[in-house]
């Protein structure tokens, strides 16, 4: 008995303190990408400009994760210009630690109120405490702040910085052209946004739609009957409808004015829902945390592509929006469902980049892959399910049409426009070597 009791001390002295489990980094991805998000909302950053700070957030996050993977991808082998970061690896660190803390590092430094990002990083660190070595967290820490420099010396050379230095976008009241929009008459957002680096695409114009129909004020032509479909549509709303058009509207300059006071509602940019999508998915594959950050990165080029494709033919047609041209044309008292956005009409945001990016998951998660998208519910809308990432990309761009915002032909051939960005995008992952993570 007494030598029993002596191996038990003798034990307890060579073991030391047990530390706890240590925390599931899988679970605390889409929570560390969601606090981007939350900072995008606080700053009502616009949709272009949310997708761009989502590609560099996420990219040296994948780039940590892939000189870490035995058949590791480098974001470089996809992306224009980029050269990978070098990895100071004389000190002992955590590279999915560091992959994380990366996130909120260039978050920080990039957004525009990305110093509220501090409280996070400080609570990410104390949910360490006790289950890594200190030396470890520092090092993971420097890691990712040194990736994180890296990748904005990357992001201030893509002629972000030279937009204001651009000639101011002036509308014209010529029949068929966009014009600012009630209630807030807004100036239009981001008129030079062509001008970006793409980061997979070649150029801006490199998918470009079809042209659109052509305005006529004639009762008679196709562009009336469009405008007519608009108008008609919105008279005969279901329940079901309604839902669907204030489900996807995510417009960050949502206004409500009563009298003389406006009040601003802050939303999710439709960039901003489809990440979480792409985080919920991961989460309910079961996809593990390298593969996951991929995913999540490869999403976030996608749509900051489209983005950049789609305002390419925005300010290109500089078409009238449907408010407008019902307003003069049909009936001055009638009013959308949706607030419309400040941009020109064609082709439709929310059809490009929903198209492109359910391609995509199509193709590393999974072709007929049902899920239920919670996004929304912290806007007080319910949950909602889905058969398959195509099929809530097609109700994410008929909602336009349901919101009184979009013509038919922007929405259909913004999906054509998208998926054609989509499959590039595939077929550039096929040549690269990226796998499914889900097969």
């Amino acid at each position: 008995m007494k030598r029993f009791l002596m191996v038990c001390l003798l034990l307890s002295v060579w073991t030391g303190p047990v530390r706890a489990a240590r925390p599931d980094l899988n679970a605390r991805l889409q929570p560390t990408v969601f606090a981007l998000t939350m900072v995008m909302i606080h700053d009502v950053v616009n949709p272009p400009a949310a997708s761009r700070f989502y590609t560099y957030c996420l990219l040296g996050a994948h780039e940590i994760v892939a000189q870490h993977q035995p058949n590791g991808i480098s974001p470089a082998r996809l992306v224009r210009s980029f050269k990978p970061p070098t990895l100071d690896k004389s000190k002992p660190y955590d590279y999915q630690l560091a992959a994380l803390y990366c996130m909120l590092e260039t978050g920080r430094l990039i957004l525009p109120s990305g110093y509220m990002l501090a409280d996070e990083q400080t609570k990410f660190l104390a949910e360490l405490k006790g289950h890594y070595p200190e030396a470890v967290v520092n090092g993971s820490v420097s890691v990712a702040q040194a990736v994180a420099k890296q990748v904005l010396a990357y992001a201030a050379v893509d002629n972000y910085s030279k937009l204001s230095a651009r000639l101011r976008y002036r509308p014209t009241k010529t029949d068929g052209y966009w014009y600012p929009t009630p209630p807030g008459y807004m100036e239009a957002i981001e008129p030079h946004w062509r001008t970006i680096r793409p980061m997979l695409l070649d150029s801006c114009g490199q998918f470009k739609p079809k042209p659109p129909v052509a305005f006529s004020r004639d009762t008679t032509s196709a562009f009336h009957k469009l405008m007519q479909e608009v108008y008609q549509t919105t008279k005969s709303l279901t329940d079901e409808q309604r839902f669907i058009a204030s489900y996807w509207d995510c417009n960050p300059f949502a206004i409500n004015t009563s009298g003389h006071m406006s009040i601003g509602f802050k939303k999710i940019s439709p960039g901003g829902h489809w990440m979480n999508i792409a985080s919920l998915v991961s989460t309910k594959a079961q996809i593990p945390f390298d593969q996951a950050v991929m995913v999540q990165s490869v999403v976030a080029m996608t749509l900051m592509d489209s983005f950049i494709s789609c305002w390419d033919e925005k300010y290109r047609s500089n078409r009238i929006r449907p408010e407008t041209a019902i307003n003069r044309y049909l009936n001055p008292r009638w009013q959308p469902l949706l607030q419309t956005p400040p941009f020109p009409e064609y082709t439709s945001g929310h059809s490009v980049i929903s198209s492109a990016v359910a391609e995509v998951l199509s193709y590393l998660i999974g072709d007929q892959f049902s899920f239920t998208d919670t996004t929304e519910t912290i806007f007080e809308l319910p949950e909602r399910n889905f058969t398959s990432f195509r099929q809530a990309a097609e109700e994410a761009s008929i909602s336009r049409l349901y919101g009184g915002i979009h013509y038919r032909d922007a929405i259909e051939n913004g999906q054509e426009q998208g998926r054609a960005i989509g499959t590039f995008v595939v077929e550039k992952l096929r040549k690269a070597g990226v796998k499914p993570p889900v097969e």
